[in-house]
């Protein structure tokens, strides 16, 4: 029988340091026990199989681990690569100076991203624990882990919407005829205007054709799924619509059945839903390529517009885009992580993944802008008249330049599942940080892990049918802007503070070096200390000052439901400081004492 005794100090007495020349922090003592009595080894010198299994102190050296190594890297893909890839990307791109924007993107992913990508993975890999418990590096920051915990689960609440909406798109594609193609369907208004007949003579005013709304395709979405004109506002939400809340369910079931036996499942659903959308998004270049007006829309995405670099938006937009777009702070990494092999390089992994996350972004830009600049070709406008970006661009826009195009269904069809594909690895990333940071940290569900499992799911099934009432957009909107908006931010700040000056980088530089056998770089540790939280903090006071107050399209939302979202985003924040004064109060000992023991781990405080 092996057990483990960490030795932090007053270790002279068993065997003296000298002999061996190492650290006392290195050290650590083997008690083995056999007919012959007992003898003291120091396993710096010969290591233990539960010593090379993880970190000094863990005690979960049987933890679940990947069954692959690609598992883990098409996980971690698949939930970086999301929506917003396809749908906010190469818009922002477009919109703030083409290829100058790749400017300010790059820099902030060097100087920002990939340190944060890499030090998330780096936390979850060493401590092999899920977002609330890997603070027992730095206990008076656990708060922070509640934070991201929650983030993630409000996160789930509203984006399994989105997925179903694709879902719902999905199967009424599997038509001769596109529902969006003609007007003078049931949920048509009288107002309906063919496409054929809207030109840039027809809009003038100022009116672009993203912004016309009575399209065929424009009322399928906001009438024919949404059922919005039956809303008056967030007032009056209505009941759930019965066709959403069937896609719901077969939603909330994939999420269940792929995360129910842990990443050994989850692990291998990665394998369809973390490449189809790479194989879906060269098929339909390939297919916009061959477009009409193509070329023009390529070259409007790729135009190179230095003097847009002069605009503080524009640095804001690129900050905040590579910030949510390799979604760090939500906890996923780190529990994906906490699933690796002690020795992984995570270094390879963090450069691999966020570099092939900001390559997604920019070549998806290609396929969406052929096709919109097919769409300003065959109504005879403007690029800038048909780009846009969200719901609207893969929902309306997109849906009815591929209804125009031989074959459209099998096109529908191919892009909805890409659609569907790139949610559901996402929203299963969000879950897993939900379901590891809680296991975790209480037992008693990770003994019944499927129950919870179920339990969470069924939750964010119930909270969900608000956003699909016939005023559930409202709702949606108001959790997309308040629930992980300026909440996260502060979450991944105090991360990177509790990390970087609170349980040091030297010390966190040597975490690593346990797992790999280097220590990082000069520049990885600059990053960790000093530019990475300056550009968080750059982030949340952008973001902060650029607020402005609730609106979909023209409907202005009313000041309660401003307060309302602030209650969200603050029911979340709160847990930092809230949990920082309940650890204070709740340690025994001086105020000296206390200070520690609350800063500095079991392991290290006893060295001080």
């Amino acid at each position: 029988m092996n057990i483990q005794i960490l030795s932090e100090h007053k270790l002279s007495s068993v065997a003296p340091l000298n002999q061996f020349d190492v650290e006392k922090r290195d050290v650590e003592l083997t008690l083995v026990k056999d007919q012959n009595g007992v003898q003291y080894t120091s396993s710096s010198i010969v290591p233990t199989p539960a010593a090379r299994a993880g970190p000094p102190g863990s005690s979960d050296v049987d933890r679940e681990t990947w069954g692959k190594k690609i598992d883990f890297l098409l996980s971690v893909i698949g939930f970086a690569v999301d929506l917003a890839n396809v749908w906010r990307f190469p818009y922002l791109c477009y919109k703030n100076g083409g290829g100058a924007f790749l400017i300010p993107y790059i820099l902030f992913l060097v100087i920002a991203g990939m340190p944060l990508f890499y030090m998330e993975l780096a936390l979850g890999q060493y401590n092999r624990e899920g977002a609330a418990t890997i603070w027992k590096i730095c206990p008076v920051f656990k708060g922070v882990g509640y934070t991201v915990i929650l983030i993630a689960l409000y996160v789930g609440f509203y984006y399994n919407v989105i997925i179903a909406w694709s879902l719902h798109y999905l199967f009424s594609s599997m038509t001769s005829e596109l529902p969006w193609l003609k007007c003078g369907n049931s949920w048509n208004s009288p107002n309906c205007t063919d496409p054929k007949a809207i030109n840039g003579s027809v809009l003038g005013n100022g009116t672009s054709y993203s912004k016309y709304k009575i399209t065929p395709a424009a009322e399928y979405y906001e009438r024919g799924v949404l059922h919005l004109h039956e809303s008056r506002g967030i007032h009056d939400l209505g009941l759930p619509r019965w066709e959403l809340s069937l896609c719901l369910v077969v939603v909330v079931f994939i999420l269940y059945f792929s995360l129910w036996k842990g990443v050994k499942s989850s692990g291998k659903v990665v394998y369809i839903t973390a490449t189809m959308p790479y194989v879906v998004l060269f098929v339909l270049l390939i297919r916009g390529i061959t477009l009409p007006g193509s070329m023009d829309g390529i070259r409007a995405y790729l135009h190179i517009d230095f003097n847009r670099l002069n605009n503080l938006e524009v640095w804001i937009d690129a900050a905040t885009q590579i910030f949510y777009s390799l979604g760090a702070g939500f906890g996923v990494l780190i529990a994906f992580a906490s699933y690796n092999k002690f020795d992984n390089n995570c270094y390879r992994d963090a450069l691999l993944t966020s570099t092939v996350n900001c390559v997604t972004s920019f070549f998806s830009g290609f396929a969406i802008f052929s096709v919109l600049g097919y769409m300003a070709y065959k109504h005879k406008v403007k690029i800038e008249d048909v780009a846009t970006e969200g719901a609207g661009l893969v929902f309306i826009i997109y849906p009815e330049a591929i209804s125009t195009l031989p074959g459209s269904t099998f096109w529908a069809i191919v892009f909805f599942i890409m659609l569907l594909t790139l949610g559901i690895d996402s929203s299963m990333g969000g879950m897993e940080a939900v379901l590891t940071g809680l296991t975790d940290d209480f037992k008693i569900l990770k003994r019944n892990r499927k129950v919870f499992t179920f339990a969470t799911a069924f939750g964010t099934f119930l909270v969900a049918l608000f956003c699909i009432t016939n005023g559930g957009i409202y709702v949606l909107t108001l959790l997309d802007k308040y629930a992980a908006g300026t909440s996260i931010l502060f979450g991944v700040l105090i991360e990177a503070i509790g990390v970087s000056w609170f349980y040091g980088v030297d010390r966190f530089s040597e975490d690593i070096e346990r797992m790999m056998g280097f220590k990082p770089g000069l520049y990885w540790r600059l990053c960790w200390k000093f530019v990475s939280p300056a550009f968080l903090l750059f982030v949340v006071i952008a973001s902060t000052l650029t607020a402005s107050g609730l609106k979909y399209d023209e409907y202005i939302f009313p000041n309660w439901s401003n307060l309302l979202g602030w209650g969200v985003a603050m029911s979340s924040m709160l847990f930092v400081p809230c949990y920082a004064v309940y650890k204070f109060f709740s340690l025994p000992g001086t105020f000296k004492e206390v200070c520690i023991k609350s800063c500095f781990s079991l392991k290290h405080w006893l060295a001080i």
